[in-house]
């Protein structure tokens, strides 16, 4: 093979062009900004199909954000000392109705008196 001739130059600059052309369509394929033959830089064009995905996206991460709020004010409910009122009123018919007219007594909730 003659290293030298123009077979071989040609060969050189065609395996050059063809691996610009695959990059440049695997670049294409994935999203990213094509080049040009100067190294310069051409950004794709937004479809319709982009816009709409990247509207829903934030509309969904909008949604997820105020529910992971009303997470956030249910778990203080459940954990707030005011969750056990209904425990605290079940508490209070279970006591016998003398007892009732004293003040500043604790509930004893959880534990039943015995009646008698």
């Amino acid at each position: 093979m003659d290293w030298g001739g123009p077979g071989f130059v040609i060969a050189i600059i065609a395996v050059s062009y063809g691996a610009w052309i695959i990059n440049n369509w695997i670049r294409a394929k994935h999203g990213y900004a094509l080049e040009d033959e100067w190294g310069g830089t051409t950004e794709p064009s937004e479809s319709a199909d982009t816009k709409r995905l990247r509207s829903e996206n934030r509309e969904l991460h909008d949604k997820l954000d105020a529910m992971q709020d009303r997470m956030i004010v249910l778990e203080k409910i459940v954990t707030d000392r005011g969750y056990s009122l209904a425990d605290e009123i079940e508490a209070l018919r279970d006591r016998p109705a003398r007892t009732l007219k004293d003040s500043g007594v604790p509930l004893n909730i959880g534990q039943k008196e015995t009646r008698g």
